[in-house]
């Protein structure tokens, strides 16, 4: 009887690129509506609003860029130091190392004999039993871990993108708070929207929140806003 596997492929939760991309994006719309709000509400001129608004989309996409790379590398960085230790206990200890996998595979249900054995065989690999530490331990895989490059472009550009959208109107030519903020609030529910497709959850249920947060922080902008120009 032959055994047909049937290939599949799950979508990106090492943090990379999808994480930074949906921060980026929704930080960058809440950011500049936000922006745009309070400026607004001290009744500022179209053109100080062109300004402050494409101030805050450059200044907010090299600040997320730059929190991204250092972040993650960061985390490489700390994680790389926990597999140089584990690899030298590994090395200098292989029996203990031994024993704590027979202990966690035991206390999950597996059968002592069975733990021990593949234990057992994977003493005899140092750089494979790195790898089963390394799950096991730290929850991370080695060679899986996420790219600073990746994280930091996916930040700066849907940061970008996010902060353009409540501009447009007024880079058209437009001259109205309110368009801006209704073209920024679509934006808003949007992006939720897109995000409920990589996490299958209700899509007008995420649009609806990233609209309501939105919204939120523009209503606190504005209104600090009035009170200042007032």
């Amino acid at each position: 009887m032959t055994v047909t596997v049937q290939p599949h492929h799950h979508a990106d939760v090492s943090g990379g690129w999808l994480r930074a991309a949906t921060f980026g994006a929704m930080d960058g719309l809440v950011t500049n509506i936000a922006l745009i709000a309070g400026v607004g509400g001290g009744g500022v001129s179209r053109h100080t609003l062109i300004l402050t608004g494409v101030a805050g989309l450059v200044a907010g996409a090299i600040s997320m860029g730059i929190g991204e790379w250092t972040s993650v590398r960061t985390q490489n960085d700390q994680v790389a130091a926990e597999l140089t230790k584990e690899l030298h206990e590994l090395r200098v200890n292989p029996d203990g190392e031994a024993d704590e996998l027979v202990a966690m595979w035991t206390a999950r249900g597996l059968p002592a004999d069975l733990a021990r054995q593949v234990a057992e065989v994977l003493k005899a690999h140092p750089e494979q039993a790195l790898r089963v530490h390394a799950q096991e331990e730290l929850g991370v895989v080695p060679d899986e871990l996420p790219s600073p490059w990746t994280a930091a472009s996916s930040s700066f550009v849907c940061f970008s993108v996010g902060a353009v959208i409540p501009l447009l109107t007024y880079l058209l030519g437009f001259d109205s708070l309110g368009l801006a903020l209704a073209v920024g609030g679509v934006g808003l529910f949007a992006a939720g929207v897109t995000v409920a497709r990589f996490t299958r959850q209700s899509w007008w249920r995420s649009g609806l929140r990233q609209l309501l947060l939105g919204a939120a922080a523009a209503a606190a902008t504005y209104a600090i806003g009035v009170l200042i120009a007032g």
